[in-house]
């Protein structure tokens, strides 16, 4: 493999939340197709800490983040529209923790995957949309606390906008916050540096031709870092969109972002996002997909096909 990348994972990204939509298990189940289809070894793939207090503090409300650990129903936890316990609380600070690390790693070694993490709809103060902690925020500002980067880009493609993240950064020029999604969709938006919101049916050219203009308005702000939320809920099967993406549209919506990337010498760190086929199968075979892209041994496509400009 020519391509450097480590990928992030641990036990504690696993939580009960009984019969819901949000399908926790792929987290675990992602890790072992990529073990089993021998894009890694276990022993290699690398175990976080969970993100301390004061790292998420960096990003959330104090008081947020005492109802979020009391596993307290309130105003600023209910819209989550999950169930709320102690062990729920820490699987999410685990994987921001994960998150963290990925950038962190990325930073050394080109390119990192959290195997868990893009909890774009969580806002300073309060829960939203399955997400508790929004560790594409955490990371950036802890990478940037840390002095290690002055300028990122957040690259989100999933189905829905990522309106946490752009609320978080709406007065943050140096963090460039990018959303492809569906427009007549959940959730209400914020504005980001660029959204670009599809109509129903787009299917994957007109989607991959939107995103290629979109990312060279991402190229142009010259970031340190890209977090790519790559979400696998565009897919034609997901029963909560109507994006019509298939599984090969989705690969090479994801390889145009790492490889432009790449192209530009722009650590990136993947994140799952979200994903709801009713086949579980076909989500993991999706995030696993855009993981494995890490690994190939092609070498970077021409700058010209991956978004213009250098």
């Amino acid at each position: 493999m020519t391509a450097r990348a480590a990928v992030i994972h641990a036990p504690g990204y696993h939580c009960d939340i009984g019969p819901h939509v949000f399908p926790m298990s792929k987290f675990q189940r992602v890790r072992d197709s990529l073990i089993e289809s021998g894009a890694i070894a276990d022993h290699e793939i690398v175990t976080p800490q969970a993100a301390d207090r004061a790292t998420l503090e960096r990003v959330h409300a104090p008081e947020y983040l005492d109802d979020l650990f009391a596993a307290r129903m309130t105003w600023r936890t209910s819209d989550a529209e999950m169930p709320l316990t102690e062990e729920i609380a820490n699987a999410y600070a685990w994987m921001a923790g994960g998150t963290l690390l990925a950038a962190r790693m990325a930073l050394e070694c080109d390119a990192a995957a959290n195997l868990g993490g893009g909890f774009h709809h969580a806002f300073a103060e309060r829960a939203e949309g399955f997400c508790y902690l929004n560790d594409l925020a955490i990371a950036i500002q802890a990478l940037r606390s840390e002095r290690r980067i002055v300028r990122a880009a957040v690259v989100d493609v999933d189905l829905h906008q990522g309106n946490g993240t752009a609320h978080l950064f709406r007065d943050e020029p140096e963090v460039f916050t990018f959303s492809i999604h569906q427009e007549r969709l959940y959730p209400d938006k914020e504005r980001s540096d660029l959204d670009i919101g599809l109509d129903d049916e787009t299917g994957d050219e007109p989607y991959l031709e939107a995103l290629q203009r979109g990312l060279a308005e991402v190229w142009a702000h010259r970031p340190e870092l890209v977090l790519l939320q790559a979400g696998a809920d565009p897919f034609h099967a997901d029963p909560l969109g109507a994006l019509r993406l298939t599984f090969e549209g989705l690969k090479r919506r994801d390889r145009m972002v790492i490889e432009g990337c790449r192209a530009r010498g722009i650590p990136v760190v993947i994140t799952l996002g979200g994903g709801y086929a009713s086949d579980l199968a076909d989500v993991v075979r999706i995030h696993a997909q855009t993981c494995r892209l890490l690994f190939e041994s092609e070498s970077p496509a021409p700058l010209a096909e991956l978004g213009a400009t250098p």
